[in-house]
């Protein structure tokens, strides 16, 4: 694209970006990711949105903390999404309480979880024999409206 005079943009970076985590290539798409900002294209929230859940699906869940909580250094401010990636990240390794923490902490800066988040908690819970914890959570969802 460059050489046909055509740059690529940040859309066109976080769609390589997410092909190659997809292809399980979080070596390749960290380069990538060190190349756009190098040409001077700066990292949207969608590209860490994609960054974050890559190295979460790919085991790499230290990395996706770090580049988390770089996001508010950097002058970006995580979204909802973001907020899911994380929470899920974090379930899946099955660490519940900082997962729960995180979504406190979300409902702190200002987002509400929605039914994406409640969900994902309580089917981690759920898989964990955290039933106790997960009923909570159900009832906390119902009450807020999230589920009929």
């Amino acid at each position: 694209m460059h050489h046909r005079g055509q740059p690529a943009n940040v859309v066109t970076y976080n769609s390589l970006l997410d092909g190659m985590f997809k292809n399980q290539e979080p070596n390749e798409a960290f380069m990538l990711f060190n190349q756009m900002k190098e040409c001077a294209i700066d990292p949207d929230i969608f590209t860490y949105n994609i960054l974050i859940d890559g190295l979460c699906k790919g085991g790499r869940l230290i990395d996706a903390k770090e580049i988390f909580q770089d996001l508010s250094v950097k002058g970006y401010r995580p979204n909802v999404r973001t907020y899911n990636i994380m929470i899920n990240g974090l379930c899946k390794e099955g660490l519940f309480e900082e997962a729960l923490a995180l979504l406190s902490k979300m409902e702190g800066n200002g987002f509400l979880p929605d039914a994406v988040t409640f969900e994902t908690v309580i089917r981690a819970l759920f898989e964990k024999d955290e039933n106790d914890m997960a009923e909570k959570l159900l009832q906390e969802m119902v009450a807020r409206g999230l589920l009929n």
